[in-house]
């Protein structure tokens, strides 16, 4: 019933994305940054889910009322909702989760069904996780594992020792193809998500970086400029400018977030922007079946 209830936000763009909290204790700077991530990502309506050492993390932070994380936001699997899942074991649910919405929404088979179902979430459905301490095989396995199922992951500096990430080509053009099934063409895409595993040095890039992973090739308009809403806003808190590549991700007009518009024409109009053609959006009576 959960699923059900925010599959179809989560596909059409009204929840940006589900954020994973993962991992082990290896912190660069101390648990607090975990908790700072998460309650950035709550206060923007996405939908944060942990497991293992990062849920027991986020419990031992308290703000100056001395409420926890759990206490301020509902454990609902919804926007602005922190689900504590469980141990590491419960790690499964969360793939688990971006499985069920393939299979409700988009009629997916299950059985037998691997690449199909990876390639929806990979190209529909916005969900990252962060593995800010891994330092043990398990954590990198559990990263790789959920890498498979299309979704991306960044861990924290530590993780960069185990000397593997998938990291994209932002200026191979040619591999941003995407193909329409709709229609039946390749159309032009952008690199997203632009990484599957990435090393961040600080909370501020993981932050930012997270956010940019949750945006998909197949984002309704309504989705994508929520999402650049975000990823701007967060790159101007953090790094003090409108990122430049920007103009990667914005496909037509209807994808500018309004209130950074002035800023982002001018980088379009620098760059010889031109608008392209979007993949044929769902609607909800596909999503239903009917």
């Amino acid at each position: 019933m959960e699923i059900r209830k925010v599959g179809a936000p989560i596909v059409m763009g009204d929840i940006p994305g589900v954020i994973a909290f993962v991992g082990c204790t290896n912190y660069p700077e101390g648990g607090e940054d975990v908790a700072r991530m998460a309650e950035e990502f709550l206060e923007r309506n996405y939908i944060v889910v942990t497991t293992g050492c990062g849920a027991m993390t986020l419990g031992e932070y308290r703000d100056q009322e001395g409420r926890t994380l759990y206490e301020k936001y509902s454990g609902d699997f919804d926007a602005k909702g922190l689900v504590n899942m469980g141990s590491c074991v419960s790690n499964a649910h969360i793939p688990g989760a971006a499985i069920k919405i393939a299979n409700i929404f988009a009629k997916k088979p299950l059985e037998g069904n691997f690449e199909e179902i990876a390639d929806y979430i990979l190209n529909r459905v916005g969900a990252c996780g962060i593995a800010w301490g891994a330092y043990s095989q398990k954590a990198a396995a559990i990263a790789t594992g959920v890498n498979r199922w299309g979704i991306p992951v960044v861990i924290g500096p530590h993780g960069s020792k185990y000397r593997r990430l998938y990291l994209g080509r932002a200026d191979k053009k040619d591999k941003w193809k995407i193909n329409d099934l709709r229609k039946g063409e390749v159309v032009d895409g952008e690199p997203t998500p632009e990484h599957l595993l990435y090393a961040a040095e600080t909370r501020g890039e993981a932050t930012v970086m997270v956010v940019k992973l949750c945006i998909r090739p197949n984002d309704t308009s309504k989705g994508r400029q929520l999402k650049l809403n975000h990823y701007i806003d967060l790159h101007r808190k953090y790094f003090g400018t409108v990122p430049d590549d920007i103009y990667k991700f914005v496909r037509n007009d209807k994808d500018i977030p309004i209130t950074y518009k002035k800023d982002v024409m001018a980088i379009l109009e620098d760059k010889g922007w031109k608008p392209r053609v979007i993949p044929q959006e769902p609607s909800l009576m596909d999503m239903n079946g009917d």
